[in-house]
Protein backbone atom coordinates (compact mmCIF):
# COMPACT_ATOMS: atom_id res chain seq x y z
CA UNK A 1 0.00 0.00 0.00
CA UNK A 2 1.35 3.63 -0.71
CA UNK A 3 0.87 7.04 -0.12
CA UNK A 4 -0.65 7.68 -3.38
CA UNK A 5 -3.20 4.34 -3.13
CA UNK A 6 -4.47 5.98 -0.03
CA UNK A 7 -4.68 10.09 -0.99
CA UNK A 8 -7.16 8.57 -4.15
CA UNK A 9 -9.54 7.09 -1.79
CA UNK A 10 -8.96 10.23 0.51
CA UNK A 11 -10.56 11.98 -2.47
CA UNK A 12 -13.35 9.83 -4.04
CA UNK A 13 -17.00 10.68 -2.56
CA UNK A 14 -18.73 7.96 0.12
CA UNK A 15 -21.28 6.92 -2.21
CA UNK A 16 -18.77 6.66 -4.85
CA UNK A 17 -16.59 3.92 -2.44
CA UNK A 18 -20.16 2.55 -0.83
CA UNK A 19 -20.95 1.66 -4.70
CA UNK A 20 -17.70 0.19 -6.15
CA UNK A 21 -15.90 -1.31 -3.07
CA UNK A 22 -17.68 -4.10 -0.82
CA UNK A 23 -17.83 -3.64 2.74
CA UNK A 24 -17.10 0.12 2.39
CA UNK A 25 -20.73 0.49 4.34
CA UNK A 26 -19.86 -1.31 7.22
CA UNK A 27 -16.32 0.69 7.92
CA UNK A 28 -18.59 3.76 7.21
CA UNK A 29 -21.09 2.70 10.06
CA UNK A 30 -18.30 2.03 12.32
CA UNK A 31 -17.04 5.89 11.90
CA UNK A 32 -20.51 7.16 12.08
CA UNK A 33 -20.01 8.54 8.20
CA UNK A 34 -23.19 9.70 6.45
CA UNK A 35 -22.59 7.33 2.84
CA UNK A 36 -26.00 7.55 1.65
CA UNK A 37 -27.62 11.34 1.86
CA UNK A 38 -24.23 12.42 2.39
CA UNK A 39 -22.52 10.24 -0.34
CA UNK A 40 -21.45 13.15 -2.42
CA UNK A 41 -18.46 14.50 0.16
CA UNK A 42 -15.16 13.13 -0.43
CA UNK A 43 -14.00 10.75 2.38
CA UNK A 44 -11.75 13.76 3.53
CA UNK A 45 -14.33 15.88 3.92
CA UNK A 46 -16.33 13.62 5.77
CA UNK A 47 -13.46 12.57 8.51
CA UNK A 48 -12.32 16.21 8.65
CA UNK A 49 -16.04 17.49 9.55
CA UNK A 50 -16.32 14.72 12.19
CA UNK A 51 -12.67 15.25 13.41
CA UNK A 52 -11.53 11.87 12.93
CA UNK A 53 -8.35 10.90 11.11
CA UNK A 54 -9.29 10.14 7.59
CA UNK A 55 -6.03 8.12 6.69
CA UNK A 56 -7.13 5.56 9.49
CA UNK A 57 -10.37 4.98 7.28
CA UNK A 58 -8.80 4.46 4.10
CA UNK A 59 -6.40 2.12 5.17
CA UNK A 60 -9.43 0.13 6.55
CA UNK A 61 -11.12 0.81 3.13
CA UNK A 62 -7.87 -0.62 1.48
CA UNK A 63 -7.76 -3.75 3.00
CA UNK A 64 -11.08 -4.91 2.04
CA UNK A 65 -10.07 -5.48 -1.72
CA UNK A 66 -12.00 -8.68 -2.60
CA UNK A 67 -14.34 -8.92 0.60
CA UNK A 68 -17.53 -9.90 0.15
CA UNK A 69 -20.33 -7.55 0.42
CA UNK A 70 -22.56 -8.14 3.86
CA UNK A 71 -25.25 -9.23 1.47
CA UNK A 72 -23.00 -11.76 -0.05
CA UNK A 73 -24.05 -9.67 -3.40
CA UNK A 74 -22.46 -6.97 -5.55
CA UNK A 75 -25.41 -4.96 -5.93
CA UNK A 76 -23.53 -2.79 -8.70
CA UNK A 77 -23.14 -5.36 -10.88
CA UNK A 78 -26.95 -7.01 -10.78
CA UNK A 79 -29.91 -6.12 -13.01
CA UNK A 80 -32.31 -3.43 -11.58
CA UNK A 81 -35.47 -6.15 -11.18
CA UNK A 82 -33.01 -8.15 -9.09
CA UNK A 83 -31.94 -5.47 -6.94
CA UNK A 84 -35.51 -4.08 -6.52
CA UNK A 85 -36.86 -7.16 -5.77
CA UNK A 86 -34.36 -6.96 -3.05
CA UNK A 87 -35.07 -3.42 -1.44
CA UNK A 88 -38.52 -4.66 -1.31
CA UNK A 89 -38.03 -7.96 0.44
CA UNK A 90 -34.85 -6.70 2.66
CA UNK A 91 -35.51 -3.24 3.60
CA UNK A 92 -39.34 -2.31 2.54
CA UNK A 93 -40.99 -5.08 4.23
CA UNK A 94 -38.08 -5.10 7.05
CA UNK A 95 -38.70 -1.34 8.31
CA UNK A 96 -42.75 -2.22 8.26
CA UNK A 97 -41.88 -4.95 11.14
CA UNK A 98 -39.49 -2.67 12.90
CA UNK A 99 -40.75 0.43 13.63
CA UNK A 100 -43.86 -0.22 15.14
CA UNK A 101 -42.11 -2.04 17.71
CA UNK A 102 -40.02 0.86 18.50
CA UNK A 103 -42.65 2.99 18.85
CA UNK A 104 -43.86 0.37 21.79
CA UNK A 105 -40.42 0.49 23.38
CA UNK A 106 -40.54 4.27 23.28
CA UNK A 107 -43.10 4.60 25.16
CA UNK A 108 -42.94 2.14 27.62
CA UNK A 109 -39.68 3.51 28.28
CA UNK A 110 -40.74 6.97 28.55
CA UNK A 111 -43.71 6.13 30.60
CA UNK A 112 -41.52 3.98 33.04
CA UNK A 113 -38.46 6.34 32.71
CA UNK A 114 -40.09 9.93 32.55
CA UNK A 115 -38.69 11.48 35.48
CA UNK A 116 -35.25 10.26 34.42
CA UNK A 117 -32.48 12.63 33.07
CA UNK A 118 -31.34 9.81 30.59
CA UNK A 119 -35.29 9.60 29.41
CA UNK A 120 -34.98 10.13 25.84
CA UNK A 121 -38.28 12.65 25.84
CA UNK A 122 -39.68 12.59 22.78
CA UNK A 123 -38.80 9.81 20.45
CA UNK A 124 -41.69 7.63 20.57
CA UNK A 125 -43.54 10.75 19.07
CA UNK A 126 -40.51 10.78 16.44
CA UNK A 127 -40.64 7.32 15.54
CA UNK A 128 -44.25 6.92 14.94
CA UNK A 129 -43.42 10.33 12.79
CA UNK A 130 -40.94 8.25 10.82
CA UNK A 131 -42.67 5.43 10.56
CA UNK A 132 -45.51 7.51 8.69
CA UNK A 133 -42.92 9.47 6.32
CA UNK A 134 -41.41 5.94 5.36
CA UNK A 135 -44.90 4.29 4.56
CA UNK A 136 -45.36 7.17 2.17
CA UNK A 137 -42.31 7.00 0.84
CA UNK A 138 -42.30 3.19 -0.07
CA UNK A 139 -46.01 3.14 -1.25
CA UNK A 140 -44.63 5.87 -3.90
CA UNK A 141 -42.07 3.77 -5.05
CA UNK A 142 -43.82 1.01 -5.09
CA UNK A 143 -46.56 2.12 -7.06
CA UNK A 144 -45.04 4.45 -8.96
CA UNK A 145 -41.32 4.58 -9.46
CA UNK A 146 -39.90 1.09 -9.21
CA UNK A 147 -42.72 0.06 -11.67
CA UNK A 148 -42.65 2.76 -14.26
CA UNK A 149 -38.53 2.33 -13.62
CA UNK A 150 -38.79 -1.89 -14.64
CA UNK A 151 -41.21 -0.95 -17.21
CA UNK A 152 -38.98 1.71 -19.07
CA UNK A 153 -36.08 -0.06 -18.48
CA UNK A 154 -34.12 2.60 -16.73
CA UNK A 155 -35.46 5.57 -18.77
CA UNK A 156 -37.28 7.46 -15.72
CA UNK A 157 -38.02 11.11 -15.74
CA UNK A 158 -36.14 13.52 -13.33
CA UNK A 159 -39.29 14.42 -11.52
CA UNK A 160 -39.47 11.30 -9.74
CA UNK A 161 -36.04 10.41 -8.51
CA UNK A 162 -35.19 13.84 -7.52
CA UNK A 163 -38.62 13.48 -5.30
CA UNK A 164 -37.12 10.36 -3.79
CA UNK A 165 -33.56 11.53 -3.13
CA UNK A 166 -35.17 14.89 -1.49
CA UNK A 167 -37.18 12.65 0.81
CA UNK A 168 -34.15 10.37 1.34
CA UNK A 169 -32.64 13.58 2.73
CA UNK A 170 -35.27 13.79 4.85
CA UNK A 171 -34.84 10.58 6.42
CA UNK A 172 -31.56 11.41 6.79
CA UNK A 173 -32.35 14.60 8.67
CA UNK A 174 -34.68 12.47 10.90
CA UNK A 175 -31.90 9.85 11.32
CA UNK A 176 -29.73 12.93 12.88
CA UNK A 177 -32.69 13.99 15.07
CA UNK A 178 -33.30 10.36 16.43
CA UNK A 179 -29.66 10.48 17.45
CA UNK A 180 -29.91 13.65 18.91
CA UNK A 181 -32.81 12.38 21.47
CA UNK A 182 -30.68 9.48 22.36
CA UNK A 183 -27.52 10.95 22.94
CA UNK A 184 -26.45 9.00 19.54
CA UNK A 185 -28.29 5.89 20.61
CA UNK A 186 -26.03 5.65 23.49
CA UNK A 187 -27.77 3.94 26.75
CA UNK A 188 -27.48 4.97 30.56
CA UNK A 189 -25.11 3.18 32.85
CA UNK A 190 -28.67 1.83 34.64
CA UNK A 191 -30.93 0.86 31.39
CA UNK A 192 -33.58 -1.57 32.06
CA UNK A 193 -33.81 -4.39 29.56
CA UNK A 194 -36.74 -2.66 27.68
CA UNK A 195 -34.32 0.56 27.34
CA UNK A 196 -31.37 -2.24 25.65
CA UNK A 197 -34.15 -3.41 23.62
CA UNK A 198 -35.06 -0.35 21.91
CA UNK A 199 -31.88 0.97 21.65
CA UNK A 200 -30.76 -2.45 20.20
CA UNK A 201 -33.64 -1.66 17.68
CA UNK A 202 -32.64 1.77 16.81
CA UNK A 203 -28.97 0.81 16.52
CA UNK A 204 -30.04 -1.57 13.46
CA UNK A 205 -33.04 0.57 12.16
CA UNK A 206 -30.15 3.44 11.37
CA UNK A 207 -27.44 0.76 10.22
CA UNK A 208 -30.31 -0.48 8.00
CA UNK A 209 -32.02 2.77 6.54
CA UNK A 210 -28.79 4.53 5.58
CA UNK A 211 -28.09 0.74 3.76
CA UNK A 212 -31.56 1.29 1.80
CA UNK A 213 -30.60 4.60 0.75
CA UNK A 214 -27.38 4.16 -0.55
CA UNK A 215 -28.60 0.83 -2.23
CA UNK A 216 -31.05 3.36 -3.92
CA UNK A 217 -29.26 6.73 -4.25
CA UNK A 218 -25.84 5.50 -5.17
CA UNK A 219 -26.81 2.16 -7.28
CA UNK A 220 -30.28 2.29 -8.35
CA UNK A 221 -30.62 5.65 -9.29
CA UNK A 222 -27.22 6.17 -10.31
CA UNK A 223 -27.97 3.21 -13.19
CA UNK A 224 -30.86 5.35 -14.72
CA UNK A 225 -30.57 6.93 -18.51
CA UNK A 226 -33.05 9.80 -16.88
CA UNK A 227 -35.14 11.50 -19.50
CA UNK A 228 -35.57 14.98 -19.11
CA UNK A 229 -38.75 16.56 -18.76
CA UNK A 230 -39.51 19.76 -21.24
CA UNK A 231 -38.96 22.98 -19.77
CA UNK A 232 -41.97 24.87 -19.17
CA UNK A 233 -42.86 27.20 -22.34
CA UNK A 234 -43.13 30.73 -21.46
CA UNK A 235 -46.40 32.44 -21.45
Amino acid sequence: MTTTDLTLLLDQPLGQLARRLPGATGVFHAFRLDFCCGGKHTLREAAADKGIDALAIASRLHALQGVATRDGEDWAQVPADVLVDHLLARYHARHREQLPELVRLARRVEHVHGDSADCPHGLADHLEAMQQELESHMQKEEQVLFPLLLASEGRVPDGPVGMMRAEHDHHGEALRRLEALTNDITLPRAACNTWRALYLGLATLREELMDHIHLENNILFEGLNPLREPAAQPA
